[in-house]
């Protein structure tokens, strides 16, 4: 057999994981890509500007330097561009305000190529109006000087404000305290772009470059309720998947293989 006919090697897929707000790369790492490498897939779990060091919370909290949601979109153009050539092209996740994040970036029309995209417990087209309003009437005195202060990090200091936020109601928690500790600020900028000033229109990414797109909610989320979910999946032309017993942190809570398993599985068909 000749060079010219020899077989070129499998190349696996690879999967950009986008987390979301208060996060950092570090939600992925307690197990879910693990998982996602351990079913032969190639993971990148990027750190968004101005996530990942506690020395970035003076930068999110300021109107002028803040980053926006356009340059978290940004900077997953740039690591996408930066992944190894070969293979089918990778396919973007994306985790609550991430999947604001790639939601915008499948409409991109100067974006690398993208096998699918992946949206779980998404912040839906229509924005964070919902959640926000449940937040000022719930925790009036704290939502009232997180903007104040323009520190959202105000909003995810309390373990059982954590608890109830992201993850399920029977929780251990020592993985509470675990998620609490990591988490910090987020961009008040990102955030205002995230209530009105920059949502994501899914009738730009169903253009000549469309891109396939799979959605999946948590049923205990209380962030993005099942109907939010079910909103973004009908904005994007599908239907969303919900998995029970679950909150809105779906790689960190209990049952996070599910979800995981749910990825690998859209994934291999994507790629």
């Amino acid at each position: 057999m000749s060079s010219a006919e020899t077989p070129l090697p499998h190349v696996a897929p690879h999967v950009v994981l986008v987390h979301g707000a208060w996060h950092g790369a570090w939600c992925w790492r307690d197990g879910f890509a693990q998982r996602l490498e351990a079913a032969g897939l190639q993971v990148t779990t990027p750190d968004l500007p101005g996530h990942g060091s506690l020395l970035d919370a003076p930068r999110l909290r300021s109107l002028r330097h803040g980053p926006r949601l356009r340059d978290y979109v940004d900077s997953v153009v740039e690591v996408l561009r930066g992944l190894p050539a070969g293979g089918p092209p990778p396919v973007v996740v994306g985790h609550s305000m991430g999947g604001g994040v790639v939601q915008h970036l499948v409409g991109r029309l100067d974006r690398p190529a993208l096998s699918g995209a992946v949206l779980l417990a998404s912040m839906p087209p229509a924005g964070v109006w919902r959640v926000t309003l449940d937040t000022a009437r719930q925790r009036t005195g704290t939502f009232l000087a997180a903007n104040v202060r323009r520190d959202l990090g105000m909003l995810v200091v309390e373990p059982e404000h954590v608890r109830r936020m992201f993850l399920s109601a029977d929780t251990d928690d020592a993985v509470v305290a675990g998620v609490q500790s990591r988490l910090h600020g987020e961009s008040f900028r990102a955030f205002l772009d995230m209530l009105a000033l920059d949502r994501p229109r899914p009738a730009s990414g169903r253009g000549p470059r469309a891109t396939e797109v799979r959605v999946l909610g948590a049923a205990d989320d209380t962030i993005f309720r099942v109907a939010d979910v079910e909103a973004t999946a009908a904005a994007w032309g599908t239907e969303a998947v919900i998995v029970p017993g679950i909150g809105h942190d779906v790689m960190l809570d209990h049952g996070w293989e599910r979800v995981a398993d749910q990825v690998i599985t859209w994934v291999r068909e994507m790629a």
